[in-house]
């Protein structure tokens, strides 16, 4: 069937105003449904009633801390190099106690580039970052406030 030049379409595909009459038969019961039932719409009055998210759903970043509020972040670089858009920055930087080797300085994520795959969670090997906060509703007035840095992560 080649749409380009209608060959081997019925007739009342050829004719437009069959399956025009069709879509507006489909919104019509839509509009007299939610008119005569509005129980049964299913709006969410988003600023006063928020929607409850599953346990599996990735929201905002968030990184994890030791016991003494040190982040459990090795900077091993592995989520940075997992994450397909590039958004997590990691300058890292030797730490003082022997058991542990390095710490990250700078721990940045760009979320305006993200693309929440959870690829970065996955990958991390010391259980330091997770999407498990259930935020999202991220909207900000600025590009550079959504920057988050390790201060906001922790």
């Amino acid at each position: 069937m080649d749409f380009r030049t209608g060959e081997g379409m019925k007739f009342k595909e050829k004719v437009y105003l069959i399956e025009i009459l069709r879509g507006l038969t489909i919104t019509v019961r839509h509009l007299l449904s939610n008119l005569f039932r509005p129980s049964k719409i299913l709006t969410v009055e988003y600023p006063e009633q928020k929607k409850v998210v599953t346990e599996t759903y990735r929201g905002q970043h968030r990184l994890t801390q030791r016991q003494d509020g040190s982040p459990r972040c090795v900077a091993c670089m592995l989520c940075a190099t997992a994450c397909p858009a590039y958004c997590i920055t990691i300058v890292a930087a030797e730490h003082e106690d022997p058991a542990i080797e390095k710490y990250p300085v700078v721990y940045e994520i760009d979320e305006l580039r993200c693309v929440f795959c959870g690829l970065c969670v996955e990958a991390c090997p010391c259980d330091a970052i997770r999407m498990d906060t259930g935020i999202y509703d991220m909207a900000n007035n600025s590009r550079e406030s959504l920057i988050y840095r390790i201060e906001f992560l922790l």
